[in-house]
């Protein structure tokens, strides 16, 4: 008979202390400032995972470094392979956070800190839900971790890793917690996520900044420009332009819209959660649709010309933007950046010159519903929320996950204890407390439901 699992109080004050002190190192992986501490926190999990019996090590890579870690009870049982990022966002803007972003901070039962959520708290979950299971006896199967460095930056280091080191990695199935449940009393199992092209689009003008009486109405004006380009990205009705962009798309199935249609979802909720006026995007599809399904088109960031106090009449010499696309299956990340940067300088107005820079990108993912490993998830989560969870699509992205799939051919599951509200990526990310101790009950049991997978 399986063991019933129960966080005592004495366990449950254990893992928040654990995970603070993880929270504690600002592992920013896009920061070279921070080296050190991307070391540090690579370290803490080792050390971690050793004291549990893992056979644990830090890896070096060309980038950051990873953290392999297993403990192989049975050669004939299933292997489960555990993934997860210990590098977190940059912490801007800081004077947003009401409490200091690296020391967390407890309040209406959330734990406050960059990388709480995303995805320290989420990872970290599954560590205390294997040391949970090892308190009822042995391992009921194989168990892998690897937990990297560079999620928030592309993962570029990662896939090479997974080729060479493809035969230590082998296993049945792949488990990754890293993004959020549909709702807060809705456990959640994510079959889809859309991938990324990320790329930067640079306007470069006159050869310096110019007087705006003396040139203004003849000298190129790149920030002109850039706002021009990015005002033809897309139609009034909210669809990209860039042709070609919605060559081969998957289409969502009418099962997936009613299944979506079902969930508890309300615009004017999710407006509010927002502080938005209103919800725009591509005509014709519902909110959840758009999210999950659709791809999109996003400027990230912007920059050019005096942004200080008071004025200077200049006429800017670059000014550039940030762009992300969200892509759903059927399209492919290399083609679509691609695409756009045929695209740009096309639609750029005379006397400017324009490159678009490609940054990261990843592949959109699509899992089979109908695979034992997703229904062991499934009642997993029942087992701690009591109720069967909902079957949705997410619409970030984990660039990493198609490439799992086509180098150590196991099947993914995604289940996500974190939530939208939690502000992954924002100023005061959190993770409440209650998330992340369902998260190291739903782990024990879905490591349980895993070792009985046929």
């Amino acid at each position: 008979m399986n063991p019933t699992f129960v966080l005592s109080e004495a366990e449950q004050t254990s893992a928040n202390n654990e995970l603070f002190e993880l929270l504690r190192i600002p592992s920013v992986s896009a920061d070279p400032s921070h080296v050190g501490d991307m070391q540090r926190a690579a370290e803490y999990l080792q050390a971690k995972l050793a004291t549990l019996g893992f056979t644990a090590r830090v890896e070096a890579t060309d980038g950051h470094p990873v953290v392999y870690a297993e403990r192989l009870s049975d050669p004939g049982k299933p292997t489960v392979l555990i993934y997860g990022h210990y590098d977190v966002q940059p912490e801007a803007p800081i004077e947003e956070w009401l409490t200091p972003p690296f020391e967390p901070t407890v309040r209406n039962g959330r734990i406050y800190a960059r990388g709480s959520t995303d995805d320290k708290g989420q990872a970290y979950a599954h560590i205390r839900g294997v040391e949970l299971l090892l308190a009822s006896g042995e391992l009921p199967l194989n168990v892998k971790f690897l937990l990297e460095g560079e999620e928030e930056v592309g993962s570029k280091n990662l896939e090479p890793y997974l080729q060479q080191y493809a035969e230590q990695l082998k296993c049945d199935v792949i488990v990754i917690s890293d993004g959020s449940r549909f709702a807060p009393d809705v456990p959640t199992v994510t079959y889809g996520l859309r991938g990324l092209s990320y790329v930067e689009v640079l306007v470069q003008g006159a050869n310096r900044d110019l007087h705006s009486g003396s040139y203004g109405g003849v000298a190129p004006n790149p920030i002109n420009a850039l706002a021009e380009i990015i005002s033809k990205l897309k139609d009034e009705q909210g669809r990209i332009t860039i042709p070609g962009f919605y060559d081969g798309i998957d289409e969502i199935t009418q099962e997936e819209r009613d299944l979506w249609a079902s969930l508890p979802h309300s615009d004017a909720e999710f407006a509010v959660s927002i502080d938005a006026a209103g919800l725009p995007g591509e005509a014709g599809y519902t909110t959840l649709e758009r999210i999950w399904a659709r791809p999109t088109l996003d400027v990230n960031g912007i920059w050019g010309g005096y942004q200080g106090e008071g004025s200077k009449t200049v006429i800017a010499a670059k000014a550039g933007a940030k762009i992300s696309m969200r892509l759903v299956p059927g399209q492919d990340t290399e083609n679509i950046t691609k695409l756009i940067q045929d695209y740009v300088p096309k639609i750029a107005p005379a006397g400017v010159k324009v490159e678009v820079r490609a940054l990261h990108g990843g592949q959109p993912v699509k899992i089979d519903l109908d695979n034992p490993y997703v229904r062991a998830a499934g009642k997993a989560l029942q087992q701690v929320y009591g109720k069967a969870p909902a079957f949705t699509r997410g619409g970030g992205s984990i660039p990493i996950v198609a490439a799992f799939r086509e180098i150590l051919k196991a099947p993914v599951v995604l289940v996500d204890f974190g939530l939208n509200e939690d502000a992954p990526h924002s100023p005061n990310e959190s993770f409440a407390v209650k998330d992340y101790h369902n998260g190291i009950l739903t782990s024990a049991y879905l490591l349980q439901e895993l070792a009985q997978v046929e």
